[in-house]
């Protein structure tokens, strides 16, 4: 296992960590999974076992079985791993059950400990934005608990990028720990995260943290072009629509790219989409769950992958988003000052016609 640092912080997270929104299974989450207590304790200790020492959960999960389960699995393994948490998403009935005040996120930070059995988590992620919560509350609160000791370091998923621009300006203006970790939706099926995300992690220091790279399981190699979708997934259950798929065409394009290069390494096509994204850069780690050990084992064997640059180039390829304004335009009259978060997005154009 490799082990990367954090952005810019002193942390260093395994290349592949561990998600735990399959534990417990609990209303909607039913869908993803039912991993029970005694499975989840099987596949925390198969990954501390495979070099993973990040393990990933949010109060939202399961109405926070997922973290109760998470803290049993690792009772007396505490000093060998990381442990991530969330806070933001709406979690009762009340009108301060959710969001990013201050009085949301300590309570919630309490909760959390005390169902990780912990005294505290190494990264607290705000889960989603806050639009009507002054960030310097937030802000404050979460400077506050990491000089607490109750929480090591920040970190910051699904904002958009104005959003973790303004949130990093504000701490650095008024002093306060800043975000040293995104987690972000980023996989071969969609990219988004480049037109923005990825670039300003370059450019600001924080380290990518990417939830569902095998995008719902669509990149596993089970569904093809011109074939039923496997039964008892989530994405034959309505109820389910993550990640929205926009182009089908261009998903079975890519499907068939990853698994004639997974056929060539003797693979499967997910331990080759795990190891595309190992190769993007600012990616720190990736988050990998399974419903079953066997999943869970597979999606390990990523870590021993490594792609020859004409296959990443392939992937690269067959994947490439579509440039957006001012993105366009910027490739055709900007290129020559490009730096390196700019390359994150534009590398491949550099040189071609865009319009």
């Amino acid at each position: 296992m490799e082990y990367r640092q954090l952005g810019r912080s002193g942390l260093r997270v395994s290349t592949l960590a561990m998600g735990t929104m399959t534990f417990a299974g609990n209303g909607i989450l039913e869908i993803v999974g039912r991993t029970d207590a005694d499975e989840a304790a099987r596949q925390v200790r198969m990954a501390i076992d495979a070099g993973v020492n990040l393990f990933d959960t949010a109060n939202a999960y399961s109405a926070g079985a997922a973290e109760d389960l998470l803290g049993k699995a690792i009772a007396g393994r505490r000093d060998e791993i990381l442990l991530s948490t969330k806070v933001r998403m709406v979690v009762g009935p009340g009108p301060n059950d959710g969001g990013l005040s201050r009085h949301h996120i300590i309570g919630q930070l309490e909760a959390s400990l005390r169902r990780l059995g912990t005294d505290h988590v190494d990264i607290y992620h705000v889960h989603q934005w806050d639009g009507q919560t002054p960030l310097e509350e937030t802000l404050e609160t979460l400077d506050t608990l990491v000089r607490s000791g109750k929480v090591r370091y920040l970190g910051v998923s699904n904002y958009a990028g104005w959003q973790l621009m303004k949130a990093l300006a504000v701490s650095d203006a008024r002093g306060y720990q800043r975000f040293v970790s995104n987690q972000i939706y980023y996989s071969l099926e969609s990219r988004d995260a480049e037109y923005e995300l990825v670039p300003l992690s370059l450019d600001q220091g924080l380290g990518i943290l990417v939830w569902s790279p095998l995008a719902g399981g669509l990149l596993t190699g089970k569904y093809r072009r011109d074939a039923d979708a496997p039964t008892g997934t989530r994405h034959v259950d309505e109820r389910w629509d993550e990640p929205p798929v926009r182009d089908m065409n261009k998903l079975y394009d890519t499907i068939e790219t990853l698994v004639g290069i997974a056929d060539g390494h003797g693979a499967s096509p997910a331990q080759i989409a795990l190891a595309y994204l190992l190769k993007k850069p600012g990616v720190a780690s990736v988050l990998i769950g399974a419903r079953t050990q066997a999943q869970l084992r597979d999606n390990l064997g990523a870590a021993e992958v490594v792609l020859a640059e004409d296959e990443f180039a392939a992937l690269d390829t067959i994947s490439t988003p579509d440039l957006i304004y001012p993105h366009w335009h910027q490739a055709t009259l900007a290129a020559e000052r490009f730096g390196q978060p700019d390359r994150a997005l534009h590398g491949r154009f550099q040189g071609k016609t865009t319009r």
